[in-house]
């Protein structure tokens, strides 16, 4: 269990929630201009950084199962960039919802339970645990 913000968790922890609000912002935009496109770009990009940077952080030195979610995440916004090049909106829309979904709220969801170091954070900051 990690017991410190190392560098690369603050890399990692910035790149998603820099990812959860421009997700948040882009959900209430209009689709399609070239504000659209350049926050997408922007988006895939911290999504990226949040996948990647997730291998060196490890519990107890191993990988855990959300680390199948780093795999994924990759693979997903290849394909919901591919839908969007090819113009299949509605699967590009889709792919992209459920990346931010389950990429970001499940994972978030499970980064502030109690044990874990944003979870001690919180919840012992507010004097919780």
């Amino acid at each position: 269990m990690q017991n410190t913000f190392t560098p690369v968790i603050l890399v990692h922890t910035f790149a998603a929630l820099a990812a959860l609000a421009l997700g948040a912002a882009m959900f209430l935009a209009r689709k399609g201009t070239f504000t659209h496109r350049i926050a997408g770009r922007s988006w895939v990009a911290l999504m990226l950084a949040v996948a990647v940077t997730s291998f060196w952080i490890q519990s107890s030195g191993s990988f855990s199962w959300i680390h199948l979610l780093s795999v994924a995440v990759p693979l997903l916004l290849a394909a919901g960039v591919y839908f969007a090049i090819t113009g299949n909106l509605v699967r590009h829309q889709r792919m992209m919802i459920g990346i931010y979904g389950f990429g970001l709220g499940i994972a978030g969801i499970f980064t502030l339970l109690p044990h874990r170091l944003l979870g001690r954070l919180v919840w012992g900051g507010l004097g919780l645990i």
